[in-house]
């Protein structure tokens, strides 16, 4: 059986459990997956929707692939910022709230409730201009029922790795792996 195949089954395994009420981040789960299955794993979204609602959840997906383009797109002086990129950097904070607007008004047109698994893809597409952890932190307290995260990188020692290029943080998400759930 394939790596992603086992990550699809062991989050249908996670997911089947009953859901208690917990704070925010305890709703979190990373699904988490060697950056190199990015396409592969993109293919298999399909297969974790149908997993989630064959246990009897609501399922959203949101991507973050192309919210960064659109969201420079926007900006009034978009031009100036490609030709003097490090003029970004003061503006990502923006870019933050960018995401959390989009995302908040995606989850209510899906009618996410508290037996919805919100799914988010395309957390590599963050990679240089925000740090998961605090876009995770922003999206979680919108979701009521579970926010999935699909996180291309490594998770050791309590210890997640985007991309496996940034110094690892601690979370208090459920991580699932292929190999195993946490």
């Amino acid at each position: 059986m394939s790596k992603l195949k086992r990550l699809v089954e062991n989050y249908g395994n996670f997911i089947a459990t009953p859901w208690s009420e917990a704070a925010a981040a305890q709703r979190v789960i990373f699904c988490v997956y060697n950056e190199n299955d990015e396409l592969r794993l993109r293919v298999s979204i399909d297969e974790f929707e149908l997993v989630t609602k064959a246990k009897g959840h609501q399922w959203c997906h949101f991507d973050l692939t192309n919210t960064f383009a659109d969201w420079l797109a926007s900006q009034k002086y978009a031009k100036s910022y490609f030709q003097k990129p490090q003029l970004i950097n003061t503006l990502l904070p923006k870019y933050a709230e960018y995401i959390a607007a989009q995302f908040k008004e995606h989850i209510e047109q899906a009618e996410a409730d508290h037996g919805t698994v919100v799914a988010v893809s395309g957390v590599g597409s963050l990679f240089g201009f925000q740090k998961v952890k605090d876009i995770v932190d922003k999206l979680a307290p919108m979701v009521p029922g579970r926010l999935l995260v699909f996180f291309p990188g490594s998770y050791e020692n309590n210890n997640y790795r985007l991309l496996d290029g940034y110094d690892g943080w601690n979370y208090l998400a459920v991580p699932i792996t292929a190999e195993k759930i946490y």
